[in-house]
């Protein structure tokens, strides 16, 4: 078998093909890009990312930004309390978070032109703020869907186990309680073999029961409740070997199904048998690796960890995502709740009070604390962010709820970041004394992704390809600033 190696890049070389584009270099060169740059021009600040995303849209004065000097249709029930950064505060609801605030910063300016829930999801997923010839908002991917930031930080980023794949998503996918899948979080123009691998541990089961499972359970509508009870149970993949299949049998199979495959390569060179065979790698890896076994056994973990992270779908969801960005991966994106769970139309105090903030806080400090301890938490960068922000102004539905909440609202959303170079306890940008618009240093969906870009050491220049070989721009913004 030939092995293909790159040429030396010299760091002249390197500007000057930055100077016409950099187009024939893509994520294939970023070894080489990294070595060329010996100004320290690329300093990566994190080596993974775990990317914490609350669909439904989580509501910025009633979390990080909060206007108790506000009428009172504005400003709702919560009050604020100090954190232990001086002149920072946050809801009362989240005590934990208020006392790590020293490890953490918020953003409280990003803002992208849509209320739209598939949209939004869109925007926040891909890191782009427009869509391309061909998107519908008819929550079905499609090839010509911008790639999501999981498949852009999975091509891009070195792997850094040989036995997990770069970016993985959990506990589910997002699907949309009429049973469209919301576009976004594929590979999209990268073609489907991309994709970031989905580990399905939360079941789908019904839509209408919303909240961390089973302890913080809630239905959608309280005036409509569902006719079946929320019956959903969290369960790490199967990835045990079957009885009577030992690791000399697996090899042996393995064996027989590479001499398969060979003469049906000579026959298939199609880049569908390479999607095909990168799953099958991946399934045979999760297999035989005892360090991913022990991340997905989250549920049947000691007493202690349990306790502290919760004994729920939030908090087993982000002990995987600490136990696998442990053993190796890139990007671990987990989403809270299953789709729309923090679209909170009505009941939106009691909600967030009694079933969302509780186990979200705990859950959060825990991967915080544990990253910590681990000494992983400057080399982790934690991002949290919704599809959208809420209106500032309460609302009743009054066929649904019986008390109020707030509607979609793109126009501003407070952003989460914590670990990976992050300046904890600062505050970036501002909305106006309302909540509605941002007042200073606006960001958007692009600076967010090129936060996470520059953070993991991608190269402004970096491009990806596509299934034709044609290079496509990773960066559509800039970092940040003052961020990291």
């Amino acid at each position: 078998m030939q092995t293909w190696q790159h040429p030396a890049l010299s760091r002249r070389t390197v500007v000057q093909a930055g100077a016409i584009g950099l187009l024939g270099l893509g994520s294939n060169h970023l070894r080489n890009l990294h070595a060329a740059s010996t100004d320290g021009a690329i300093k990566p600040t994190a080596k993974a990312c775990i990317y914490i995303f609350l669909s439904g849209g989580l509501s910025q004065h009633e979390s990080f930004d909060l206007k108790p000097e506000a009428p009172a249709e504005i400003r709702g029930e919560f009050s604020p309390i100090d954190t232990r950064t001086p002149g920072i505060q946050i809801s009362e609801h989240l005590p934990g978070l208020a006392q790590r605030s020293g490890d953490w910063s918020v953003v409280r300016s990003l803002t992208h032109p849509t209320n739209d829930h598939t949209l939004g999801h869109y925007y926040m997923l891909t890191g782009r703020s427009s869509v391309p010839l061909g998107f519908k908002g008819d929550r079905q991917p499609r090839p010509s869907d911008w790639p999501s930031i999981a498949s852009v930080v999975g091509d891009a980023v070195p792997a850094r186990s040989n036995n997990l794949p770069p970016a993985i998503v959990l506990p589910e996918r997002l699907v949309h309680w009429s049973g469209g899948v919301i576009p976004g979080a594929y590979g999209g123009q990268m073609g489907s073999r991309r994709d970031p691998f989905f580990i399905e541990a939360s079941p789908y089961g019904n839509p209408f029961w919303r909240g961390a499972y089973p302890q913080y359970t809630f239905a959608n509508e309280t005036k409509k409740a569902p006719q079946s009870p929320d019956d959903r149970v969290f369960q790490a993949p199967n990835i045990s070997l079957s009885p009577g299949m030992s690791a000399s049998r697996l090899n042996g199979r393995t064996s027989l199904l590479h001499s398969l495959d060979e003469q049906r390569r000579q026959l298939d060179r199609s880049a569908t048998t390479r999607q095909y065979d990168d799953h099958r790698q991946s399934a045979i890896s999760l297999l035989t690796s005892p360090d991913v076994r022990r991340a997905f056994d989250v549920t049947t973990t000691d007493d202690a960890t349990q306790q502290r992270y919760g004994r729920n779908s939030f908090g087993w969801s982000l002990l995987m995502a600490y136990r696998l960005v442990e053993s190796g991966v890139n990007l671990v994106q987990v989403n809270l709740g299953n789709n729309e769970t923090w679209d909170n139309h009505g009941d939106i105090f009691y909600r967030l009070k009694e079933k969302l903030f509780p186990p979200t806080d705990r859950a959060l400090c825990a991967l915080l604390d544990d990253l910590r301890t681990s000494g992983l938490l400057d080399s982790t960068l934690i991002v949290m962010a919704s599809e959208f922000g809420r209106t500032p102004k309460l609302s009743t539905l009054a066929e649904s709820y019986p008390s109020p909440g707030r509607d979609h609202w793109g126009a501003v959303q407070s952003v989460f970041f914590a670990g990976g170079g992050v300046h904890g306890g600062t505050v970036i940008g501002a909305s106006d004394s309302l909540g509605a618009y941002p007042a200073s240093q606006p960001q958007h969906p692009e600076n967010m992704a090129a936060t996470i870009y520059s953070a993991l050491g991608i190269p402004e220049i970096a491009t990806w390809h596509d299934d034709l070989g044609r290079p496509h721009p990773i960066y559509h913004g800039t970092p940040i600033p003052g961020l990291i």
